[in-house]
């Protein structure tokens, strides 16, 4: 009864215990990577219905949009620059004044290219206090108050624009920007 009592006395009974080892494989190889057993890939499932949708919606999405952007291309960019415009850039302002002033990309409006025109020169783009202050000049329906249309081109000629040192020396020196 002491030899099964000793049989019976195991790593368990004395508390300690044992690292599990698992059985001798007959894929195992130490000589790959990963710890030496190879595991195949297995056969992806095909996506479902809607996936394939989703993706061929935006892939004739993609072609209508470059489809318009090659054929429409200054409406296009009217409509991008019109909504920096309307978030405060005033290059873009600037930008859709010009656009409205020579309808390109939109159709002629003389009295909204003023209108960016002035969004744009109360931010100080000189270009922008340049045109305004021509269109002003030239008759264009402008919200300037008398005087305006001088400091507007001298602001554009002290930041450098050719034009407005031209109309300074020859229009404005002679009266004609004080209307």
């Amino acid at each position: 009864m002491a030899a099964a009592a000793d049989v019976g006395i195991t790593s368990e009974s004395s508390g300690l215990r044992q690292r599990y080892a698992p059985k001798e494989d007959s894929d195992w190889n130490p000589e790959l990577p990963y710890g030496g057993k190879v595991h195949l890939a297995r056969k992806k499932k095909d996506d479902p219905f809607h996936v394939r949708a989703i993706e061929a919606f935006a892939l004739c999405a993609t072609f209508v949009f470059a489809f318009y952007a090659y054929y429409y291309y200054d409406n296009l960019h009217f409509h991008v620059t019109h909504a920096y415009a309307h978030l405060g850039y005033p290059s873009a302002q600037h930008q859709v004044g010009q656009r409205y002033l020579h309808g390109k990309g939109v159709e002629e409006h003389k009295e909204m290219a003023m209108h960016w025109f002035r969004k744009a020169a109360d931010q100080g783009h000189p270009h922008a206090s340049y045109n305004l202050a021509v269109g002003h000049l030239k008759g264009y329906k402008t919200d300037l108050k008398k005087g305006e249309a001088r400091k507007l081109i001298h602001h554009a000629a002290s930041q450098g624009v050719s034009h407005a040192h031209k109309v300074l020396n020859n229009v404005c020196t002679r009266g004609g920007c004080d209307d």
